[in-house]
């Protein structure tokens, strides 16, 4: 698939305006690795092919498990996720499909059972973000399979 616009050339404010979200998540203190099952689960919602590419390389690099990764989509089922983890899947899967049901009640009193009212407001934003993500990449074709994880530190 051919890319139609490198959004990140044509308008870098776009782009750097994304990463400063980035930022903001990389700092906040939730768990990296919840983060990763989050960007993952929202990206296989959405079909976005390029950031399933990056974020499961992400993972992978971050010392996640390929069963962890291979599992998600059906979550539910598998007995890899804490109970944390799984409120937030709950939760991601609720904002990322927000006209199925607008963040039910019932959702919202499980992850409020696993996350602070701070963690809560950071992890809804790890989920705007990556469904931003999502619509940039899906919208625009971002080409997809050269990304690299950053080397670890």
């Amino acid at each position: 698939m051919t890319s139609r616009v490198r959004f990140d050339k044509a308008a870098p404010g776009v782009i750097q305006a994304m990463l400063g979200l980035e930022k903001y998540l990389h700092d906040c203190g939730l768990e990296s690795s919840l983060l990763h099952l989050v960007q993952m689960r929202a990206s296989q919602i959405n079909g976005c092919a390029y950031c399933l590419d990056m974020h499961s390389k992400d993972a992978r690099a971050a010392g996640e498990t390929e069963q962890r990764l291979y599992l998600l989509s059906a979550w539910r089922e598998a007995p890899f996720y804490s109970e944390r983890e799984r409120a937030a899947l709950e939760w991601t899967e609720a904002l990322t499909k927000i006209t199925e049901g607008h963040a039910p009640e019932a959702v919202y009193a499980l992850v409020r059972e696993q996350f602070k009212e701070k963690e809560l407001a950071d992890l809804s934003l790890a989920i705007v973000a990556i469904n931003g993500w999502n619509r940039m990449a899906i919208g625009f074709r971002t080409e997809v399979g050269g990304y690299q994880p950053a080397p670890r530190k």
